[in-house]
């Protein structure tokens, strides 16, 4: 899983936005859900769960949940901006199907 610079960035303007400090990391999940079976989540988090991989990304720390990066093996997330909208953008290789909405994939 690689978080692309331009999506490193955004998520530390987030993280000041919303008064977070800089010591919580990026909860990345993949949940049941979604249009087309599963679907991707962003959190922040002061501390990782028991069993959670721990990732540093462009001074970011990640959080991935065993579940999570085995689905989101090989993905990169960006931020686009587009005539729909911006936002994080998942590039995922193993996703065999998405929706419209960008935000929900099936295996």
């Amino acid at each position: 899983m690689l978080l692309t610079p331009k999506a490193a960035d955004m998520v530390k303007i987030t993280r000041e936005q919303e008064d977070i400090e800089e010591s919580y990391g990026l909860r990345i999940a993949v949940r049941g859900g979604g249009c087309s079976g599963f679907e991707y989540a962003l959190d922040f988090e002061n501390d990782p769960r028991e069993n959670d991989l721990v990732y540093q990304q462009h001074g970011l720390t990640i959080y991935l949940d065993s579940l999570t990066a085995r689905y989101l093996q090989g993905t990169e997330i960006d931020y686009v901006l587009g005539m729909s909208g911006a936002g994080f953008k998942f590039n995922n290789p193993n996703a065999v199907g998405t929706c419209g909405c960008g935000s929900s994939f099936s295996v």
